[in-house]
């Protein structure tokens, strides 16, 4: 069924799998997910580990360090809301417990940035009850 007028297609649908990473997030926590059969860390949350397959996959706080991976400036979206954002920053970040992590970066200009820079997690809000991890240059 195609969303009434009223749904908003860019907010997240939480499910029971992945509603405590929502909820960590509003509440200015990054978690992954961490397997206890071959001891990788995972992102994005899902209840098995993507490597061993094991269910036996926990929550853990990330630290919220992460180092660049790849940035593109977005200087046209057609597409509602993100057309009243731009530019904006998307980027691939490599989190310091190992996963890759698909965000914006803020607060930094694009000319600043570097492969390799090291980052720090900010929460933005985007609607009532939903937060986001984004990330931003460490340091000042």
């Amino acid at each position: 069924m195609p969303p009434g007028p009223s749904t908003r297609f860019d907010l997240p649908t939480p499910d029971p799998s992945t509603q405590p990473w929502w909820d960590a997030a509003r509440h200015g926590r990054l978690l992954v997910k961490r397997c206890a059969a071959c001891g990788r860390a995972h992102f994005y949350p899902r209840p098995f580990c993507p490597y061993c397959w094991s269910d036996q996959v926990d929550w853990e706080d990330a630290s919220g360090q992460a180092t660049l991976y790849t940035w593109s400036v977005v200087f046209q979206n057609d597409l509602p809301p993100f057309n009243e954002r731009v530019p904006y920053i998307a980027a691939v970040v490599d989190l310091a417990e190992g996963p890759r992590m698909m965000t914006n970066l803020v607060d930094c200009r694009a000319e600043q940035l570097g492969v390799g820079m090291p980052l720090e997690v900010v929460f933005r809000p985007v609607a009532d009850d939903v937060v986001l991890p984004m990330f931003r240059p460490l340091g000042p």
